[in-house]
Formats: C-alpha cells, structure tokens, sequence
C-alpha cells in the first residue's frame, strides 16, 4: 500500500507554500475526465504553452489534452490506428500518443502519481527536500518539470548515452542533473548513484519509478481508463480487444493492462523488451539502443503473475523504422505502398520505445493470428521530437536514406515474424517474478515478506494499492479547499 499517514505540521507548511504560489493539483478523475478540471484553470490555459513552467500545466497530465504546443484545451484521447497496410498483420493496432503532455512524454503522469501522495500527506516538503528522480530517460524528464512546477529543487538522473536532446533540456529545468555510466539497459549504475545520494547526508527524498507504486497506480488509473473509453467506441460494431502490448521499462504503464484486465477478462497482457537484453525472455543481459526501456532487472512495480505475454524486439526494426517514418523518401515509399498520407504525416508521433512496442504488438497480433474484428493496443511513450539528432547519428552511420534503402525496410516490417515470443504458463510468471529477489532484496534492501505477498496475497496486495485512488483524490480535494486560491 501506498504510505497515506498524515504529517500534520508538513502538510500545513504545504498548503501555505501552495496558496502563496496559487499551485493547486488535479485529481486523477481530472486528469481522466478533464471536464472536471475547474473552469478558472480552463480560463488560463489558452494563454500557456504545452511545456510551459506554470502550474496550471498540471492539469495537462492526461491523455486527452488538444494536439497543439500553445493554448490546447481538451478532446479525446490521442492516438493513431495502424492499419494493415503499414503493418502486414489482419488486426488494427492502436498506439495512444504521448506526444502531448508536458514535456512530450506521459511520464510526466507517472512522476506526479509519485508525487502527490507525498506532497498531500506532508510527507514530502517542497521547500526543503531535493526531489532526485532516477530514470533511463522520460521519467526523469517528468519528475524535474513537476519539481519546477512546484518550485522545488530535482535532480535528474540518467544514463550518459541517452539522446542529446534529453540531457538539453534537462539542464534547463533540473538544478542537477547526473550522468550515470552506459546506456538503457544501465539500470544498476543508477541505482548505485542513488545510494551514493543516500549516504551523502542530504536531505532528500528519491522517487525510483522502478519501485515506486505511484507509477503503475497512476497508469491504471488514468491510462487504462483513456484505452477503456478509445475501445468503448471501436468495439461497438462487434470487434473484439485481444490484448494491450507495453514494454517492460519501469512496469509502470503495464498498470493500464491490469485494469483492461478486469473490464476485459478475455484480453491478454504482453510485455516488450529489446532482444539484445532479453532479462524476462530468458534470464538475458547485454545492451540495446530502444531509449527508455531500461533492464536487466524485474522491476519491483512489475505485476508478473497478472502478465500473459513476453515478446522481444530486435533494437535495429525500431532504427530502421525511425528512418522510414521520419525522412521525406522514408515517407513517401510507404504513401506510394498504399498506407494513407494522412497517417503517414503523422508518424513522427512515434519514438523509439513507441516503435519498439509497434513492433511487439505486431509480434503479438501475429501470434495469436489475429484477425480483422481484433483490436490490439499499445503505447508510444514519446515522439521524434525527442530523438532528432539520432536521424543524423544514423545518416553518419549508414549514409543517406534513399528509396531502396526504404523498401527494404517497409519490407521489414510488414515480414515480421513471431521469432522471440513466449506464451507464459504459471511457473514461467513464478519464474520471472523470482527475479526480483536478486535486485530487490539483495542489492536494494527491499522485504522478502513482501516479495511473497505480491504472489501469494496478489489480489489484496496489487488490487488494495490500485484501490487507493479515491482516497488519494480525496486527500487533493482537501488539500485543494484548504489552498483556497479557486
């Protein structure tokens, strides 16, 4: 369960902090159901941009904000269908976008699901303590808008590889930002620079997405709902939702797929990790280039015995396909192939990771021979914007992209196989669950009580978490009133 205990003289101290900043917080029925938000929030947000630092951008962490960089307000959930003609499988894949929150990465919603407990309890002090967000990327992004929304010292930390744009902005917003050794699947050294923190002696408080409940929680709460209320409108004419497909990363956005799992008990949970480092598919490591998957552990959050499904991506589909969706003769090969040009200027709404899932959930599709009534979905954590300079990396790399070079790569991905996929018995899920004991318990300190109670108390220990959302939303609403500046 997530700590809800009350610090009393914190909390005060929060709430006067907040109203001297006019800060209030969205609920997660807000950011579900946006007509919620208060109309004097609503009243300032054509003035503000998506990545603005002013806090009424809190009320963007949600699915379903407008597709515009300045003065969006709120539609329905962003996303793309994938037709067969891009994908070479019978079933329509669904990807939702994340393109449009603050920051361009629905992370942003799995910090601040980190966050607020924290913040409305007392237990977190924005004032005093350091926010240190460890993360392989987008995570880490999030945490420090949020922080500086709150006007509240971060420090961002991540991996040295990551992209150039990343680490840009970050030193723009964060007031620290640290650069661990290696690269995505380098999980270890920054959980390593986190004990460093620790013992450093500064008052600080660590939010590790890998194991912090307010992850996944935020993603069953909020995305799951958005794919539930997309799927409401596709399944009317008797279509049917086969599975949602998400790679591992932090297991956060895996928490969508425990609740369709309830609406939908027919739907299977798939989860994605790049071939080159294959920890769930066979006890795997090495390193892989799918920027914000990171690896070689099962991550404390990860829900293994509620997953169906593990597929693994060859890391080079997702760099070729970046080229071919991306570049104008890329584009205009897959136009002249007969995907729609509307579609396909809009391609560049997946990153890496996205492509990497599309990739999965193609894998997926293939698998179980899915047929034209079937509905699959999945995830595109980010967009091009976040990955520019890896075109020109490649380009440096490979030479310039020509129409020979994008027919073979359409090719590519309409011929993808169901190579590296592994249907998930009892004692698999047991299996890939048991991994947790090697990172948790013995390198990070964590209750091997409660590694059990995720198995054998499953229902009560994942369900009774998730449960806490309207008592958290409760807490906001109190918060709220007490701030009084709406």
């Amino acid at each position: 369960m997530i700590d809800l205990t009350i610090n009393s003289a914190t909390l005060q101290k929060n709430i006067d902090y907040c109203r001297a900043k006019r800060i209030t917080l969205p609920t997660f029925s807000m950011m579900r159901n946006p007509v919620e938000i208060p109309g004097p929030i609503k009243d300032q947000l054509p003035a503000i941009g998506l990545w603005d630092l002013h806090s009424a951008n809190l009320y963007r962490i949600s699915w379903h904000n407008e597709p515009q960089d300045h003065g969006g307000l709120f539609g329905g959930v962003n996303h793309l269908v994938l037709p067969p003609q891009l994908t070479g499988c019978r079933a329509t894949i669904i990807m939702l976008t994340g393109r449009w929150f603050p920051t361009g990465a629905h992370k942003v919603g799995a910090t601040y699901g980190c966050l607020v407990p924290a913040l409305v309890t007392g237990q977190f002090d924005p004032q005093r303590t350091k926010a240190v967000w460890p993360s392989t990327g987008n995570y880490c992004r999030g945490g420090a808008y949020i922080s500086a929304l709150l006007a509240c010292n971060a420090i961002a930390i991540l991996p040295e590889e990551m992209s150039r744009e990343r680490f840009e902005w970050l030193r723009s917003i964060a007031g620290e930002v640290i650069a661990t050794p290696g690269c995505e699947s380098n999980v270890k050294e920054i959980f390593d620079k986190c004990w460093e923190l620790r013992k450093s002696g500064e008052d600080l408080r660590i939010f590790n997405q890998f194991e912090e409940m307010g992850n996944p929680l935020w993603h069953y709460a909020v995305t799951g709902h958005a794919v539930h209320s997309l799927l409401r409108d596709w399944l009317d004419d008797g279509r049917q939702f086969a599975g949602y497909v998400s790679s591992s990363g932090s297991a956060g956005t895996l928490g969508a797929g425990y609740y369709l799992k309830q609406q939908f008990p027919q739907a299977k949970l798939a989860v994605a990790e790049a071939l080159q480092c294959p920890t769930l598919l066979m006890n795997g490591f090495g390193a892989h280039r799918i920027e914000g998957i990171g690896d070689k552990h099962v991550p404390w959050v990860h829900d293994c015995r509620n997953t169906d499904f593990v597929i693994a991506v060859d890391d080079e589909v997702p760099m070729r396909a970046l080229r071919l969706f991306n570049e104008p003769v890329g584009r205009q090969a897959l136009t002249d192939s007969g995907v729609d040009a509307r579609l396909v200027e809009h391609l560049d709404l997946l990153g890496i990771s996205g492509i990497g899932n599309l990739t999965a959930a193609i894998k997926f599709a293939k698998y179980y021979e899915l047929g034209e009534r079937d509905v699959v979905v999945s995830i595109a954590t980010d967009s091009m914007q976040l990955y520019g300079s890896r075109l020109g990396e490649l380009e440096q790399e490979r030479g310039i992209y020509d129409e020979s070079q994008a027919q073979r790569d359409i090719e590519l991905i309409r011929s993808i196989t169901i190579d590296h996929t592994k249907e998930l018995g009892y004692y698999d899920k047991k299996a890939m669950h048991n991994l947790k004991y090697y990172t948790w318990i013995e390198q990070q300190g964590r209750d091997v009580d409660e590694l059990n109670a995720q198995w054998y108390d499953h229902d009560a220990y994942w369900y009774g978490m998730f449960g806490q959302v309207d008592e958290i939303d409760r807490l906001i609403t109190d918060f709220n009133r007490r701030v009084g500046v709406i």
